[in-house]
């Protein structure tokens, strides 16, 4: 019996592309024997005709499946979606930009046949961005890898192949605020890094900012680590202390030369320290505090307003998937 394989797709105002990106996937996995492929997209709130476009695909295609969120819920929980929604042997996570290519899936399976419970690609190189943005991302996998005990492979993306076993460990963190990279890590099992070359989109643009990329990395950071608040901690113990010596110097200053006319630059450059450094102290606690707020809501990951999956079995019942 085939092996059954679910291709998770997240999808945001990619209607122009969906048809190419099923053509080009589609030609990879008809080359692939003993596997049964389905897709799944996920329309996350789109606002243009992506959805429409998803209605023709699985009018036109068999294999293909949909869910459509009421509005923009995000990537990651479009992803936990796909996942939640998966009975397959296998699943595997890609974008429909393309910018993961289809052609590294027949490799990546292999590393799954060798006993791997993940194949993942791994971006070496980030030809086509801007300096500054490849920069940024460097640092962010150095500091978490740093600062979490959850490692990340430099370069690591969403794409790539798990087993059943790693996807119901997944599907365990029901986490409103979602970093699935460190999720993927966190959940531990033998992975295998498939390294590529960065693909530039063939059609449309990157639907990811500068600031939500920035937002998205310290979401990343402060899910999966303390150490920011120990370095609060320990930034604070050593101001006290360096404030207390100078307390101790001033006043023996004081008893041997009598008191001295204070400076208006020493006064000025003390304040505003000591404030940038209150104000980022106040920062890092609220950063941790809204995590809080936000699980304790217990809201749910995401709403479905349309189910294709729902459409095609009998006494379906909607689901809006709360959190387990």
């Amino acid at each position: 019996m085939n092996t059954s394989i679910d291709i998770i797709v997240p999808c945001y105002n990619e209607e122009p592309g969906l048809n190419y990106f099923y053509t080009e996937t589609r030609k990879v996995l008809d080359t692939i024997e003993n596997y049964r492929f389905r897709f799944l997209f996920i329309n996350d709130g789109s606002q243009d005709q992506t959805l429409r476009e998803l209605r023709r695909l699985a009018a036109l295609h068999s294999d293909v499946w949909y869910l459509s969120f009421s509005r923009n819920f995000g990537k990651e929980a479009a992803m936990y979606a796909g996942l939640k929604h998966t009975d397959s042997d296998l699943v595997i996570i890609m974008d429909a930009d393309l910018q993961h290519p289809p052609s590294m899936i027949p490799s990546m399976l292999k590393g799954i046949e060798e006993g791997y419970d993940c194949a993942a690609a791994r971006r070496t190189s980030r030809a086509g961005e801007s300096k500054i943005r490849s920069f940024f991302s460097s640092m962010f996998y150095r500091l978490s890898n740093r600062m979490t005990d959850v490692q990340m492979a430099q370069g690591a993306v969403d794409f790539r192949v798990m087993t059943r076993q790693m996807v119901n460990a997944i599907l365990q963190l029901s986490e409103v605020e979602r970093f699935s990279k460190g999720i993927f890590s966190w959940v531990g099992f033998r992975t295998k890094w498939y390294p590529y070359e960065n693909v530039e989109r063939v059609i449309g643009t990157t639907k990811w900012s500068f600031w939500g990329l920035f937002r998205y990395a310290i979401s990343g950071i402060t899910s999966f680590s303390i150490a920011p608040l120990r370095m609060v901690a320990v930034t604070g113990f050593i101001i006290s202390l360096a404030a207390f010596l100078y307390i101790i110097f001033t006043l023996i200053k004081t008893l041997m030369f009598g008191i001295d006319v204070p400076g208006y630059v020493t006064i000025l450059c003390a304040v505003l320290f000591l404030g940038g450094i209150i104000e980022l102290s106040i920062g890092i606690l609220g950063e941790y505090i809204s995590h809080i707020y936000l699980e304790a809501k217990d809201r749910p990951v995401y709403i479905i307003q349309e189910s294709h999956l729902e459409q095609n079995s009998s006494d379906s019942v909607p689901d809006t998937h709360h959190k387990e």
